[in-house]
């Protein structure tokens, strides 16, 4: 259903379901291996309280991952958890038995000998790679689609890895990455999942849920009422919703997935029904370069046809008007930099609120003065030509009818 900025499914959350994997205690133990990590804090969690008086909600609050680690995105805590944890199956170790200063000690750099850690990326999450693999002082090997901004190409070189930025599709770049694994016997440390590689991904977004529990410790006795995520695979959005229904049981929030139209896999896959997931093809043009997948996470998928509420395809001037909205904040709420894979649950919802289409699906979703909001700003400006050109310049409006 639907109107042209965006289309949407309503899900059934199936009740009773569990995600044992993404429980409580093993975000506890990612947080515990993230926390060894020099340079570690818990990244702000913004309060919207005046915005949402404005759209006539309870409150927002957005995690806001461009603090991470420097690193002005959240995708080095999957990166990093996989990684460690690689590294202590090599070492015949358990990762809850070690830290940080372990492994990039001098006698581990000697047991080891030198590794290479290979993945493909629209930016942060190779990145992350790249600043693991450095921390380590190991190799990486980053392999990007066609048309990857000039700023994350070079933050990623700056970690020392080697980049190869490809004529391919983000989903052809991941094949690419692991042809060349296979070869050259190279770890490949991708959030995508396959037939036959299951268990790095599910450590990528274990590491993921550090990000969730840190802002669900940061609400304390609020509970959200609905979380708003962003999908690309859908590894983070299977990670955060898995641990949603686990912390919160019962009572876990109304979840609304969000993708960008051209590269809507996870909405595809609910709009075939079949319970299987379902790829989209094509370039996977959009603005949101950290969404543009098109073949989804199987694990992650599972989670999500269970316990999710909503599906989206949206258009990228949603996105654009998020990254204003967060930078130009109502007088009294945090201010918030905002890339154009951060900001699409903002604009998602000022569209829902505010725009009169929309009325059907805002009272199906109970968005209302009892609602509080909860959603992740997973990068800062990673793109600064491109922040600027949509924030300063108004690049990306929304097309006249």
């Amino acid at each position: 259903m639907g109107k042209k900025d965006m289309v949407y499914i309503l899900n059934r959350p199936v009740k009773g379901a569990a995600f044992p994997a993404f429980s409580k205690e093993e975000a506890e133990s990612a947080m515990r291996f993230h926390s060894s990590i020099p340079g570690y804090e818990p990244t702000p969690l913004a309060h919207l309280g005046e915005l949402a008086k404005v759209w006539e909600l309870n409150d927002i609050y957005v995690k806001d991952e461009s603090y991470r680690f420097g690193l002005n995105a959240f995708k080095v805590l999957g990166g990093s958890y996989a990684v460690a944890n690689i590294l202590c199956e090599k070492l015949g170790k358990k990762l809850t038995d070690i830290d940080f200063d372990f492994l990039v000690s001098a006698e581990v750099r000697k047991q080891l000998g030198d590794m290479t850690f290979i993945t493909a990326t629209d930016g942060n999450h190779g990145r992350g790679i790249a600043w693991a693999a450095e921390k380590l002082q190991q190799n990486a090997i980053v392999y990007m689609p066609k048309g990857s901004a000039a700023a994350r190409v070079k933050s990623i070189e700056n970690h020392g890895a080697t980049v190869h930025v490809t004529d391919l599709n983000y989903d052809d770049a991941v094949r690419l990455a692991n042809d060349e694994a296979d070869k050259n016997g190279w770890f490949m440390v991708q959030d995508t999942a396959w037939e036959g590689y299951e268990k790095i991904p599910k450590w990528i977004m274990q590491g993921y849920m550090t990000m969730a529990l840190e802002a669900f410790k940061s609400m304390g006795a609020i509970k959200p009422s609905h979380v708003f995520i962003q999908a690309g695979v859908g590894a983070l959005a299977g990670a955060v919703q898995g641990l949603l229904v686990e912390y919160y049981g019962e009572d876990a929030p109304t979840t609304v997935v969000v993708e960008p139209k051209n590269a809507a896999c996870l909405y595809r896959s609910a709009e075939v029904g079949d319970g299987l997931p379902h790829a989209v093809t094509g370039d996977l043009q959009t603005i949101m370069a950290g969404l543009a997948c098109g073949e989804p996470n199987p694990i992650g998928w599972d989670i999500l046809k269970q316990s999710a509420s909503c599906f989206m395809s949206v258009e990228d001037y949603l996105a654009a008007n998020g990254m204003r909205i967060l930078s130009c904040p109502v007088l009294g709420d945090d201010r918030i930099i905002a890339g154009e894979s951060g900001s699409i649950g903002i604009g998602v919802l000022d569209l829902i609120m505010n725009n009169p289409e929309y009325q059907e699906l805002k009272k199906a979703l109970k968005l209302n003065a009892d609602s509080t909001v909860l959603m992740f700003n997973t990068e800062g400006n990673t793109d600064p030509v491109n922040f600027r050109e949509i924030v300063w310049y108004g690049k990306h409006l929304k097309p006249r009818s």
